[in-house]
């Protein structure tokens, strides 16, 4: 039987549930073993693993917690699992629009809105198939110039066919325009277009 280890000791969420992922992805069949540290980390993977239908196991082990998840041919079902996404039944999903009107995600401690906007944005950027769009709108508009700290996941977006678009309006208020580095200019005009289309827009507040 195949094993691969993954060791994510040390990361952040959402990074465990992401190597777990890619190392599930890269054999056909065996076990993944994964190391992680704090219980938060244990929940995630654990949880990721069940609801795509793979059995667990979670061991302690010198204050790390080892978790062996078996891949057989194909993985069994876990019905009614609210984490497995519903297929549309009928008609071509629609596109989907995530519109960012802050640098930060939700109300509350700068700090812990900065963590979970990068969490988010990992998220997106291992995401199959990725956000059609992605909007930015006032300090929104900050995430995707230079010493954006969600740059890197962006970039990958965009290489994976994501359209980009940040506010022209915003980045000259900012005096931004010349540190654009991801994406295009876009104005009120295209932006409304978007929003009241036939995509499924998703407020980042």
């Amino acid at each position: 039987m195949l094993k691969k280890e993954v060791d994510c000791r040390g990361l952040a969420c959402p990074q465990p549930v992401i190597n777990t992922k890619k190392a599930l992805e890269e054999i056909p069949a065996g076990e993944i073993i994964v190391t992680v540290d704090n219980p938060v980390a244990r929940e995630n993977v654990t949880m990721f693993a069940t609801s795509a239908g793979y059995p667990v196991q979670v061991a302690e082990k010198e204050g790390n917690f080892v978790i062996t998840i078996t891949k057989g041919e194909s993985p069994e079902k876990a019905p009614d699992n609210p984490m497995k996404p519903v297929a549309q039944s009928t008609g071509e999903a629609r596109p989907l629009i995530y519109f960012f009107t802050s640098n930060l995600l939700g109300q509350g401690a700068p700090e812990l809105g900065m963590t979970l906007l990068k969490s988010l944005c990992a998220t997106l950027a291992e995401t199959d198939p990725p956000p059609d769009k992605l909007i930015f709108l006032n300090t929104g508009v900050f995430l995707t110039c230079t010493n954006s700290p969600v740059l890197q996941h962006l970039k990958k977006m965009a290489e994976k066919g994501t359209d980009i678009l940040s506010c022209g309006t915003c980045l000259d208020y900012y005096k931004l325009k010349d540190k654009l580095q991801v994406g295009r200019v876009s104005n009120m005009y295209e932006i409304n277009e978007a929003l009241s289309g036939p995509g499924k827009v998703i407020n980042v507040p």
